[in-house]
């Protein structure tokens, strides 16, 4: 049976791909720094749809984690789909920020999903079958102030992945990759933010389970960049119509409303 790999597997969009993998069939590999919490999604998800699920605990900040990550990616051949989920967002200014925090985001955001990528597309290729998720953002659109570590992990992850296409495109190898940009969605992933939801309207809010339908089904048409929701459809549509410098003021002031930075 194929297996499909899932990084940040405990919460939020990890979760949710976990679990539709599972009902599709798929063996599933958790990967995320909690092993209680994995082993629970684990048990659900070998009760609730008859699929091997196995917890693989790493911290992908760490070499150590991404190697463990990479060593078992290297020793399973059945593997046809990688999840590059794990993430996390900070708010503040930059240059107020402990630098620790930066380097980790960076870390985890682009220098784990560059070498899980890697390892994952050696196999693939040669095997010509299988496809990576890069889990991005619709900030790699914009600019974020008050985030900007974040938006520009997110940018790199947008230009790296599309590179990769073009050039499994280019070998004629018929392995995906796909780079999905969600905006707002109701996970885990802003309350560990410690961010105040009400600052967001009520339209602008995505479920996971949508997010999640739209990658896969964007995979299975060959989509490399799956923008989530009509309204970030039209915002990204508008911000590549736009100045930079406007732009860039419409960073400001999202800064501001978010409270990220002093008004």
């Amino acid at each position: 049976m194929s297996v499909a790999l899932i990084t940040g597997a405990s919460a939020g969009l990890g979760v949710t791909f976990a679990r539709k993998l599972a009902q599709a069939g798929h063996d599933v590999t958790l990967v995320a720094r909690r092993r209680e919490r994995l082993d629970e999604v684990a048990a659900e998800l070998m009760r609730d749809y008859r699929v091997h699920a196995e917890p693989l605990v790493a911290d992908l900040a760490t070499d150590e984690g991404v190697a463990t990550v990479v060593k078992y990616i290297n020793s399973t051949p059945a593997l046809e789909l990688l999840v590059n989920n794990a993430g996390f967002g900070t708010q503040g200014l930059f240059f107020e920020a402990d630098i620790a925090g930066q380097e980790q985001m960076h870390r985890v955001h682009v220098m784990a999903a560059m070498r899980l990528c890697h390892a994952a597309l050696q196999q693939m290729v040669a095997r010509q079958k299988g496809a990576v998720i890069n889990v991005s953002s619709v900030a790699a659109f914009a600019i974020g102030v008050g985030s900007a570590s974040y938006g520009a992990t997110k940018a790199w992850m947008n230009a790296f992945t599309e590179a990769l296409d073009a050039e499994l495109r280019a070998t004629g190898s018929p392995v995906r990759v796909q780079a999905l940009c969600p905006g707002f969605t109701i996970t885990e992933f802003h309350d560990t933010m410690k961010m105040d939801r009400s600052l967001v309207p009520r339209w602008a809010w995505l479920s996971a389970d949508d997010v999640v339908d739209a990658s896969l089904l964007g995979l299975k048409k060959g989509q490399v960049v799956v923008v989530t929701g009509w309204q970030y459809k039209l915002l990204v549509a508008l911000l590549g119509t736009l100045p930079r410098p406007l732009v860039r003021r419409m960073g400001r002031a999202s800064g501001r409303h978010m409270k990220r930075v002093p008004k």
